[in-house]
């Protein structure tokens, strides 16, 4: 059982910024070389989830992990409010469509999982569609990873209340940030508590692929944490390059 309020939000002791950063790099080049392997053999594919409150760092984080992939092989989508023509469709309409295909990355930055947060925080579906629900997403997850050879990684990017109004006020402070500054974000915030039960409850029940629950108050230690993870399971899919068969 995941308690977020029980899980640091902070760098832990023992890792300096310096050494957090050099690795990161080292980490970027590493997948990137793990990417063109996945690519050239065409037969698995990664899908990572970015899920997380307003301003913690899933733009950043996925960034300075895939800087030095190709964009041939790696996809990001940002998921808002669904259009009239998604409305009209299953709330997995939108998503399965745009799960990778055998030798991509895909990267959500929010996902299906708006679906059963804020919409439950605003009561504009009933416990008994979320029900529902999260019984759909585990299949679809389960459907990705049994008939499509895809692995996903799920992180939560697990930000304080304190750091994130750090963030919020940094897009009103500073003028090349302004772009960011949303006022609905302020009125969300309000909502904290009901989205961390929410976000727990979805945490602790939607795990047929488990959450990794990523530190984000320090970017220097978010970049790290999810590099390091994102690198691990590209190295644990063994890839084989194709070779052309001798006559």
């Amino acid at each position: 059982m995941i308690e977020l309020d029980k899980i640091p939000t902070e760098a832990p002791d023992g890792i300096t910024k310096e050494i957090a950063k050099k690795k990161t790099d080292k980490y970027a080049r590493k997948i990137a070389s793990k990417q063109h392997l996945l690519y050239a053999e065409g037969k698995k594919s990664l899908l990572i989830v970015f899920q997380g409150m307003d301003a913690s760092g899933k733009d950043g984080a996925t960034r300075k992990v895939f800087k030095y992939c190709s964009p041939s092989g790696v996809n990001a989508y940002p998921f808002k409010k669904p259009t009239d023509e998604e409305f009209a469709h299953d709330f997995l309409w939108r998503v399965h469509k745009l799960a990778p295909a055998k030798g991509q990355i895909n990267i959500f930055n929010r996902s299906h999982y708006e679906d059963i947060l804020i919409q439950r925080v605003h009561k504009w579906i009933d416990e008994d569609k979320v029900n529902k629900r999260i019984e759909a997403i585990n299949a679809w997850e389960q459907l990705l990873m049994d008939d499509n050879n895809t692995t996903i990684l799920k992180f939560y990017m697990h930000i304080s209340p304190e750091r994130q109004k750090e963030k919020l006020q940094e897009r009103i402070d500073d003028p090349t940030k302004n772009w960011k500054h949303n006022p609905g974000d302020w009125e969300e915030r309000k909502l904290w508590d009901e989205y961390m039960r929410c976000y727990e409850d979805a945490i602790n029940r939607c795990n047929v692929a488990p959450w990794i629950i990523a530190p984000v108050d320090r970017r220097w230690y978010r970049d790290y944490f999810i590099a390091q993870h994102i690198y691990d399971a590209l190295d644990k899919m063994q890839f084989e390059l194709p070779v052309i068969s001798n006559p």
